[in-house]
């Protein structure tokens, strides 16, 4: 979709359309906005941790609390089903109390499941603690990527947005590196750093102003934007486009999950829920779970593979933040698929080249899309629902992946590598380009406002 082609919004007497202005377009950034992202992007910071943390404590729990293998497996699942539990309250707890406090919920979280952790004497307290962080990050997933997209200027809102998995991606390398030198208990007080950390950063940053709006707080609506974008930024258009445009949206309907299968919003739901689908059923999880297994059975040394692969996701997951604003999303999602392909003949390559593709494409643009296409009056709901749809693909692969290569170790491969070629057709039919646009232009030429 080009960024020239007109609003496809149904004209109604009370609806202004956005003007075609200039206003957010600007690359600037104010250190009030630099702070409020990198104060988000700790808690993106501390998933990646959890979501490493299992793989590089593997060894150090099993030998000092003697756990089985079903009950460690156990423990690394439960990560996801608490991700799982999250996703299906963080729209609505982000819509109820704002974006703001919401990711300080998740900080409670988080130390209170560290602190399980660390603590931990038995299984029990372990599972808690890993369970615990896992809500958490479920709600993080939301929220953090739905908080930066609606504070930052459109032509540079992908780029922060992605920057939330490249962080993440910083995450999950660390611990994996830890894992060699540290002990499990030692690593949990490293998970509980970020929290403190962000802790104390939420009281220097706004809320999101496209909240403000929606529950009416004009005044508080101005100062935060002007803070936003600087003193002597003009941000009178931006303003009058967010309300204007948030009012549109909460009066068409209230906010209620049966509010997403109306006719009007089908186009964004099959997105959102889509593109998350195939990126989980594209096996990432599965491989990122499971790697060492998989460079063992290729007859490679599994801590030079799994290391490999923690140092190339970085900067691979950079290429996206610095491309996603340029390139834009579609070619994206599109253009890293094709090598994903190879993992069906070359087992301890392709796992390498999918793992740099991934990163690079599919790993944060969904959650970029995710927070920009759904209308202010369904984000919440929809969020949560696009969330769930991710960890809950994510759970039936990591818990089927072992079951599939046991069945047939080329097969598996073929099977994520159809998926990924789906995934082109998926995006050139369905997906829109949505760089530099505003969020308000975006739902507009998605949405029709009447039926």
């Amino acid at each position: 979709m080009e960024e020239t082609r007109p609003l496809l919004v149904e004209r109604r007497p009370d609806i202004v359309e956005p003007a075609a202005s200039e206003y957010s377009s600007s690359t600037t950034t104010t250190a009030v906005l630099r702070l409020a992202a990198f104060v988000t992007f700790t808690s993106s910071f501390d998933s990646g941790c959890a979501i490493g943390y299992s793989s590089a404590a593997e060894s150090g729990i099993r030998e000092d609390l003697g756990l089985t293998t079903a009950q460690y497996s156990v423990f690394a699942s439960i990560f996801t089903f608490g991700a799982m539990l999250g996703a299906t309250v963080s729209g609505k707890i982000a819509d109820l109390i704002g974006r703001k406090k919401s990711i300080w919920l998740c900080d409670i979280f988080y130390v209170m499941g560290w602190l399980a952790i660390l603590f931990a004497k038995g299984v029990w307290w372990l599972d808690f603690g890993r369970l615990t962080v896992g809500f958490g990050a479920g709600i993080q997933s939301y929220v953090a990527s739905v908080y930066v997209a609606e504070i930052t200027p459109k032509k540079i809102r992908g780029g922060f947005t992605a920057a939330n998995m490249l962080v993440l991606c910083f995450g999950i390398s660390l611990m994996f590196f830890m894992g060699n030198v540290l002990t499990w208990r030692t690593m949990a007080i490293i998970g509980l750093v970020p929290c403190f950390v962000q802790s104390v950063g939420m009281f220097f940053i706004p809320e999101s102003p496209r909240w403000l709006a929606k529950i009416g707080r004009e005044k508080e609506l101005e100062n935060t934007l002007r803070s936003l974008r600087g003193k002597n930024a003009d941000i009178f258009s931006e303003m009058t486009e967010i309300r204007d445009y948030t009012k549109t949206f909460e009066q068409l309907s209230k906010t209620s999950i049966l509010n997403l299968f109306e006719r009007r919003y089908a186009h964004q739901l099959t997105i959102g829920v889509g593109i998350m689908l195939l990126q989980q059923f594209g096996g990432s999880n599965g491989i990122l779970y499971y790697a060492s297994s998989i460079f063992e059975a290729a007859g490679c040394s599994a801590s030079v593979g799994t290391t490999t692969m923690a140092i190339i996701q970085i900067p691979f997951t950079a290429l996206n933040v610095l491309l996603v604003d340029r390139s834009g999303r579609r070619p994206l999602l599109m253009g890293f698929q094709y090598s994903s392909e190879l993992c069906a003949i070359l087992v301890l390559s392709g796992i390498l080249i999918y793992s740099a593709s991934f990163t690079a494409g599919m790993n944060a643009t969904p959650y970029i899309l995710m927070s920009e296409i759904f209308p202010v009056n369904i984000r919440g709901s929809a969020g949560s629902l696009v969330i769930f749809a991710n960890w809950f693909t994510a759970w039936i692969v990591s818990y089927s992946f072992n079951f599939l290569f046991d069945w047939s170790s080329p097969g598996v491969f073929f099977i994520f590598a159809a998926i990924c070629g789906s995934t082109i057709l998926f995006v050139a039919k369905l997906v829109p380009e949505t760089k530099g646009r505003s969020l308000e232009e975006i739902q507009a030429s998605m949405t029709h406002l009447l039926q």
